[in-house]
């Protein structure tokens, strides 16, 4: 199975550089007379398992290329995982400041919006609406009475036997 998977990594690798080689050959040779049909032919030689082409390609151009430059590749690997914490630690840092701004300028027009609300209730009107809560509304009572005791054993349903016997109850 790994054998499989070389293939298919070589046929991958180098159908992606057809690609991109392809985006800009497609600019100036479209008007090349069977170019659409020659592309049709080369990818179907680059897959077919008789030719092996992606293979020949491969093995003759892109992989010495890779080994001689292979040094090179490791060091730019290297810069672009620095630069990038580098700049994941820049931008996180900018986000938590423009986030710690912006909370305390809500905070701060939070602050003035309910302060001013809180000035427009003078000390009459706040006793009002607390008189006027208190006598409107009567607490239940903490305990239930006997006669709600009673009535609550009274409004039960009685089951009879074959209704227990039915449920599986032994009466």
């Amino acid at each position: 199975i790994l054998l499989l998977l070389v293939k298919w990594m070589m046929y991958w690798i180098i159908f992606a550089l057809f690609t991109t080689a392809e985006t800009f050959t497609d600019i100036f040779l479209c008007w090349f007379p069977f170019y659409y049909e020659l592309k049709i032919a080369f990818v179907a030689w680059l897959l077919s398992p008789y030719t092996k082409g992606s293979s020949l390609l491969y093995r003759k151009f892109v992989h010495p290329t890779l080994s001689s430059k292979e040094k090179e590749i490791d060091d730019c690997l290297v810069q672009a995982k620095d630069k990038s914490y580098d700049a994941l630690v820049h931008f996180g840092k900018r986000g938590l400041n423009v986030a710690a701004t912006a909370a305390v300028m809500a905070a701060s027009k939070g602050q003035g919006a309910l302060s001013e609300r809180l000035r427009s209730f003078s000390m009459q009107d706040l006793t009002t609406i607390r008189g006027e809560s208190s006598s409107t509304v009567t607490p239940p009572p903490l305990t239930p009475s006997i006669s709600m005791r009673t009535s609550s054993k009274q409004s039960q349903p009685k089951t009879s036997k074959s209704d227990s016997e039915s449920i599986g109850c032994s009466g």
